[in-house]
């Protein structure tokens, strides 16, 4: 019988390329078999610990300055969801009905737990980009003087999928003036903490927040965090292994628990001031990219997302280039590449980029762009949505029909259309635009 993913991986690792993708260890970190056991006697029990899990926690929770942190064997998404159902618990336990302001550009775990849990979503910067929403006090604001609407959490998602972040300052300090929960998906930012100046949630006012350690830390993939802050209401933080429960598996990867028990024992010691360094020499990789011409979106410094259309090549097409120089990256689509860095990438794997990408002739712009955002006319609730009986068809027959599907979503995983929306022409455009062929829609 053949063995199709592990020839895939055996021969990824014969190639050896320059890993400019998640997850952050970028294959450098060991994982034995031998270690990969289970809850037995001694070991502890995650989500109800007080062995050696709780103490590993307790370490994470003191390097990240939390008032407590819960691992995740199941990365942000099992974080993600709880968390909802940690601000549906908030609402509910001060008689307020539970609804939630969000960043239209969710990752669509957020917009599945929020139709499961049936919770009412009203989207913030609905205006902005299909990848990034821009949120501003002013219009969160407005959102709070609706007494009749006003959110009782607000989630918002920083750094985004192409290193955009959002000053979470000013947003945290209304909703803390309303009595609102401030959540903040952090998937991409774990090590925002461990720079000269901290830009973590914890430290920019988030209540709960989670970080992917595998993405930016060399943790295993899957290795998560959910953190609350200090200023968190403290009814929450004895819910929060219940809240991990009643989402995860009853059997964590034990491999995946040692790769965040390590990287506890490298962030205590030298390896902040390596994601510095690394941060800083990335930073004069941009400069120097920007200098030639080329343009890059985000503020992330541990993340390079190139827009190459002005220099004649689509982000499918330079990474395509790339790979055959041996380097692959996180993603491309029709617009961005994204390149992710950290302390594991050599100094020769930086230079290859750097050379690589300016070595590249410019030729004519690519004029092309995506389509504007749909209008997103909501039909039916998500969760109402989600138990009734669908069909899969092509999108180019979906006119006019309601998705049933959680989401259908361009990459990475941000939503286009969500069930009980109806599709209209702007969203087939996008179904086109990013490649997407087939949806479930609502049986007629």
């Amino acid at each position: 019988m053949n063995t199709p993913i592990c020839d895939y991986v055996e021969n990824y690792i014969r190639e050896n390329p320059a890993r400019f993708h998640m997850p952050g260890h970028k294959g450098k970190a060991a994982a034995r078999a031998t270690g990969d056991i289970t809850e037995i006697d001694g070991a502890d029990v995650l989500y109800d610990s007080d062995g050696i899990i709780r103490e590993s926690e307790k370490n994470a929770a003191m390097l990240f300055g939390s008032a407590k942190t819960v691992y995740s064997a199941e990365g942000s998404s099992l974080c993600i969801r709880s968390m909802l159902y940690l601000a549906e618990m908030y609402a509910k336990a001060r008689k307020r009905v539970p609804r939630i302001a969000a960043g239209r550009n969710a990752h669509r775990v957020f917009l599945e737990a929020a139709a499961l849990l049936d919770l009412d979503v009203n989207w913030l910067g609905t205006g902005s980009g299909l990848l990034h929403a821009e949120i501003r006090p002013e219009e969160l604001e407005a959102m709070f003087a609706d007494t009749e609407a006003a959110p009782t959490a607000v989630y918002l998602t920083s750094p985004d999928y192409l290193g955009n972040m959002t000053d979470l300052r000013p947003l945290a300090e209304l909703c803390h003036r309303h009595h609102a929960l401030f959540l903040v998906d952090n998937a991409h930012g774990a090590y925002l903490k461990f720079l000269p100046e901290s830009r973590h949630p914890l430290d920019c006012g988030a209540d709960l927040c989670c970080d992917s350690a595998h993405k930016t830390l060399p943790a295993l993939t899957g290795g998560a965090y959910l953190h609350a802050s200090r200023h968190c209401p403290k009814d929450l933080l004895p819910v929060m292994e219940r809240a991990m429960a009643l989402f995860a598996s009853t059997s964590p990867s034990w491999l995946i628990l040692q790769s965040l028990d390590a990287v506890n024992a490298l962030l205590a010691g030298d390896y902040p001031m390596k994601i510095r360094r690394t941060a800083d020499r990335l930073t004069e990789i941009k400069k120097c990219l920007t200098e030639a011409g080329w343009q890059i979106a985000g503020q992330e410094p541990l993340k390079l997302t190139l827009c190459p259309k002005n220099r004649g090549y689509t982000g499918t097409e330079l990474g395509k280039h790339l790979r055959e120089q041996g380097i692959v990256c996180e993603f491309s689509d029709p617009d961005d590449l994204v390149i992710m860095v950290t302390p594991e990438n050599t100094k020769e794997e930086l230079q290859l980029l750097e050379t690589c990408v300016l070595d590249l002739p410019p030729k004519a712009a690519v004029s092309e762009k995506p389509p504007l955002p749909a209008k997103h006319e909501q039909v039916l609730r998500p969760h109402e949505v989600l138990f009734l009986p669908f069909e899969r068809i092509p999108t180019e027959n979906s006119l006019g029909r309601i998705l049933a599907s959680p989401s259908v979503s361009c990459p990475p995983a941000v939503p286009i259309c969500i069930c009980g929306e109806r599709i209209d022409e702007n969203v087939l455009e996008l179904f086109q635009y990013y490649g997407i062929k087939t949806c479930d829609v609502v049986k007629d």
